[in-house]
């Protein structure tokens, strides 16, 4: 009898005080479990796109060009419509240099045959990430009828945010400068973050060139295209035209008496 009542006395004692908080390793494993550590998680995760290491390259060159790539003085500009903004010197300076290399003269601008007409263009493919807060957490409260306990998480982010990652994209068309045809043209485009300053121009610009001229003069062969001929002249009010491939009668005239 001593021994129910007791035991009846231990069980009253512990249903009237309240349980105490216990800790979450990992932030799962308290109150509302793993759920509530997954939870956390995926708040605090993050993109992880990073730049692609590849440089995609696309090249056509004339099916007339024949020898003239590859030889004879070269002056670069900008191609016509082409943002004049502060950057693109740096591009035509590297293309300058790979010209140099493939064998054109690029000295002396005076009475140079052909132009390289340069172009750069960029896009931004992922953008820059929102500040993060230094400090984060969350909490769960648990609610029973031996008690109360609750739980706590903190995170902790000095990192800095992720800086954008930007698209650049070069385009050179080499054209005879007395015809101006087209013989050669290509573009480049490759992928880098920006650093604290933006992005590295003199970077992205060797490698933008190098890729495109590594194996100049190749390229997708394109059949020159002939200029449309000419419509034919109108006629005069009243005369007919003759079907095409007939050509026209000359006139008529009446001998004189």
């Amino acid at each position: 009898m001593n021994r129910v009542r007791r035991l009846s006395l231990l069980l009253a004692t512990l249903a009237a005080t309240p349980v105490l908080a216990q800790p979450m390793p990992g932030y799962g494993g308290g109150f509302g479990g793993d759920r509530w550590g997954s939870r956390f998680h995926d708040r605090g995760e993050r993109t992880t796109a990073q730049p692609s290491k590849s440089v995609d390259v696309t090249a056509y060159r004339a099916a007339d060009a024949g020898d003239l790539l590859g030889k004879g003085r070269i002056v670069v500009a900008a191609i016509d419509g082409a943002e004049a903004e502060w950057k693109l010197p740096v591009y035509e300076a590297a293309v300058v240099d790979e010209l140099a290399r493939r064998g054109y003269d690029t000295a002396n601008a005076s009475g140079a045959g052909q132009v390289a007409q340069v172009a750069i263009s960029h896009a931004t493919v992922v953008p820059e990430e929102a500040p993060h807060k230094p400090v984060s957490g969350e909490m769960s409260t648990t609610i029973s009828n031996r008690g109360t306990g609750f739980g706590m998480a903190l995170a902790v982010d000095l990192s800095k945010p992720r800086k954008a990652i930007v698209s650049s994209r070069l385009d050179v068309r080499i054209r005879d400068k007395a015809t101006n045809r087209v013989l050669w043209e290509g573009h480049a485009e490759a992928q880098a973050r920006e650093g604290d300053e933006g992005l590295d121009n003199g970077a992205m610009a060797l490698r933008l060139a190098s890729a495109l001229f590594a194996k100049f003069p190749e390229g997708q062969v394109v059949a020159r295209i002939e200029a449309a001929a000419p419509p034919p002249p109108e006629m005069p009010e009243g005369e007919m035209r003759p079907p095409s491939g007939i050509p026209l009668a000359p006139p008529v005239t009446s001998a004189g008496h």
